[in-house]
């Protein structure tokens, strides 16, 4: 795997665009900078007459579907249109898809609608993109007795598309491949806004790299290692600690920490 990447992205110091959930735009901002890439930030109900000049410098978009509202997609919709025009990579958060059947459509519109790169989000959010049953429970991933790897790999094919499907295990596919990253805290779930950074995390990896399987099982495994070692040496029953030290920790994690630590397995032919 090419943890390089790392290097690479502090090295360009992309510009990661995001429409943010206003509920942690904060924390996904402050993530973007700690990693080494800038952020440009906006909620999706702000006026939009900046975004064409956005997307004109930035290496990526991530779109964060959550707190979303009708005013919204109109602006979500444009603004993905422009990183299609200028061939800038789109990651989505499709959060909480599957709660309601109107968030499910507006998701699958835009996934239908446009070039859409990586879909992040957990069990119960790829399962609804695909119509398969599953017992979702609002932001978190709920149950289901279907295989979680099969729905990945079902969802990426639908929408040919990378999936990151975040879980106890990461599964990162590209309908094909597979990479399984075991890396993993209960601080995670503790953390609100914890999946919003990895996808905002992706959006800067996908900035530095065409191949946007491997900059998102890179993204992947810095991330799920950096929180599973922060969670190592601090209080377990103590959230807010961990998520200060998660940001501060991502400033300074490198790629021989990275590589020593990562727990992956993966289907590539390469592997």
């Amino acid at each position: 795997m090419k943890y390089e990447l790392l290097d690479k992205l502090r090295e360009v110091n992309p510009i990661a665009f995001n429409i943010c959930n206003f509920v942690t735009v904060q924390d996904v901002c402050n993530a973007i900078n700690s990693i080494g890439a800038s952020p440009a930030a906006v909620e999706a109900n702000e006026e939009t007459k900046e975004a064409e000049d956005l997307i004109k410098i930035c290496g990526s978009l991530t779109v964060n579907l959550g707190a979303l509202i009708d005013p919204k997609i109109d602006q979500i919709d444009t603004t993905i249109g422009l990183a299609d025009k200028y061939n800038k990579p789109v990651i989505l958060d499709p959060v909480a898809v599957g709660a309601s059947p109107s968030r499910d459509q507006r998701a699958i519109q835009l996934l239908k609608k446009h070039n859409i790169r990586v879909i992040r989000g957990n069990a119960g959010e790829i399962a609804a993109l695909i119509g398969a049953q599953w017992n979702a429970k609002g932001i978190d991933a709920g149950e289901g007795d279907l295989d979680p790897v099969q729905i990945a790999k079902d969802c990426a094919n639908q929408y040919h598309c990378i999936v990151a499907q975040s879980g106890k295990t990461d599964i990162i596919t590209d309908g094909d491949n597979v990479t399984k990253v075991f890396n993993e805290t209960d601080l995670f779930k503790l953390r609100v806004g914890s999946g919003d950074i990895l996808s905002s995390l992706i959006g800067c990896f996908c900035a530095v790299s065409s191949d946007f399987y491997e900059a998102t099982r890179v993204a992947t495994v810095v991330y799920a290692t950096t929180g599973e070692l922060v969670a190592n040496v601090v209080n377990q029953h103590q959230p807010s600690v961990f998520s200060a030290t998660l940001i501060d920790k991502l400033n300074d994690i490198d790629v021989k920490i990275i590589s020593s630590n990562a727990r992956v397995q993966s289907t590539d032919a390469e592997e």
